[in-house]
């Protein structure tokens, strides 16, 4: 039984479920079988249950040396190689704890852009810091975290000496190939691997995510065992009335035919911020291809009500609603009646502020049913690591079968190439030449 549970009462799909439903399930079947397009990239689905403990203790151990050399830990990497743990760690994190003296290190990341000032300004903080760093790339030499990564690194051998240096950066790359799997043998630095067949947006259960999660001071095990637990509820023997992801997948599908073509994931838990960041990633880089797919958006509400709800409110009628509503806070805060009652508050005196969260949410919610935006609600108990990891999990596997559902390769990412290639020509990159001039003929 799992903790997550998913309403598609305001859906607008009760109807049609009946008739995608073995659809839906073939697509599952697919995904488990292995039989699909891509199926060289699906490590990833039973990847929680075979998660060991001496795995997990490796990662912790690594987790505190770091922890006990450093305040401030710069984990480089993009895509992929970031999002999930930035997620998590943002989820889990003392919203104001920069403001306050903090138990552990600072993580920071590097290598998600090109931006100047963002390294600059880096690498004048870290200088008031003890550093470490975690590099996260299959190859070593994507640019973005390459450049990073070489900035970083010259940083920390110029501080603290090439020895020294070497016991405070971690490698998370490829088992036997790349440029960083070779630049680790030949530094010596602790390694950790990225599987061959799991994709990067697919990965925070691996080193890549769990890594900087366990530094950052995060119960790594419970969010194993909530993607464990999502794992088993989600799995083909599971009905497709009980079977969350499989009724998420359906009804995401149905409204797309449809011609909702948009999903706005909302969470009115502003500390979800970055978990839709890596849904996004998630099923925009898993559907968005062969001119398909559900274009992935998202909100944190109440605060873009105040933006963005005019639009979905009364925009154009193209809008659906994923909405993550916790049930619990973990701490409370209470409204206090006041004497000259000014602002008009008064009529909340006594509740606490999640009470009045929770009323902006489900009255949201009907205005925009009333308004021609089919809801869905995925529900948690609670933003803690056991619930954030079933949730992860609960997203990767409806991912699978929406896109298998969809008709595509969930899987692949052949479009992110295209800007690359440009790039790399404009940077006179060897090799490129020919296209280089050929884009600058362009843009005279």
């Amino acid at each position: 039984m799992s903790s997550i549970k998913i309403n598609i009462d305001n859906a607008g799909v009760g109807r049609e479920l009946g008739a995608i439903e073995g659809e839906v399930m073939q697509a599952m079947c697919t995904l488990h079988e292995g039989s699909g397009a891509g199926n060289d990239f699906l490590g990833w689905v039973h990847l929680p249950s075979s998660i060991s403990g001496t795995q997990l203790d490796e990662i912790r151990q690594t987790a505190d040396a770091l922890r006990a050399k450093a305040d401030l830990i710069i984990v480089i990497g993009i895509g992929g190689s970031y999002l999930g743990a930035k997620a998590v760690i943002e989820a889990m994190g003392d919203s104001f704890g920069y403001l306050r003296k903090q138990q552990g290190p600072t993580v920071v990341f590097a290598g998600q852009n090109l931006s100047e000032d963002y390294l600059y300004e880096l690498m004048q903080a870290a200088g008031e810091h003890e550093v470490a760093a975690i590099v996260i790339s299959k190859s070593g030499t994507t640019t973005e975290p390459a450049v990073a990564f070489r900035l970083v690194k010259e940083a920390i051998e110029k501080r603290y000496g090439k020895a020294e240096a070497a016991t405070r950066i971690v490698a998370v790359t490829d088992a036997a190939r790349g440029a960083l799997r070779k630049l680790a043998t030949q530094e010596g630095y602790k390694t950790f691997v990225i599987p061959d067949n799991v994709g990067g947006r697919f990965s925070v259960l691996t080193p890549v995510g769990l890594l900087p999660i366990a530094v950052a001071g995060i119960d790594i095990a419970a969010l194993v065992r909530g993607a464990q637990e999502m794992e088993a509820a989600t799995a083909p023997s599971v009905p497709f009335a009980e079977n969350p992801a499989a009724i998420y997948a359906a009804a995401r599908n149905i409204l797309y035919r449809k011609g909702f073509k948009t999903e706005i994931l909302a969470a009115y838990e502003p500390k979800l911020l970055f978990v839709a960041e890596w849904w996004k990633q998630l099923y925009g880089e898993s559907e968005g291809k062969e001119h398909k797919g559900i274009f992935p958006a998202s909100v944190t509400l109440t605060a873009d009500l105040h933006s963005m709800g005019q639009y979905i409110q009364q925009g154009e009628r193209t809008l659906m609603e994923t909405v993550i509503s916790v049930g619990a806070p973990q701490h409370t805060v209470q409204i206090d009646a006041d004497a000259e009652n000014l602002d008009g508050l008064n009529f909340l005196a006594g509740k606490r502020v999640s009470g009045v969260n929770r009323m902006a949410e489900l009255g949201t919610m009907l205005a925009h049913v009333d308004g021609g935006v089919p809801n869905i609600k995925i529900e948690i108990p609670a933003v803690t690591p056991h619930h954030i990891g079933a949730l992860l999990y609960f997203f990767e596997a409806a991912c699978g079968i929406s896109g298998y559902t969809l008709g595509v390769n969930p899987f692949d990412q052949p479009g992110v190439e295209a800007y690359k290639k440009n790039m790399f020509a404009l940077l006179d990159k060897p090799g490129y030449e020919a296209e280089g001039k050929a884009i600058r003929e362009r843009l005279k």
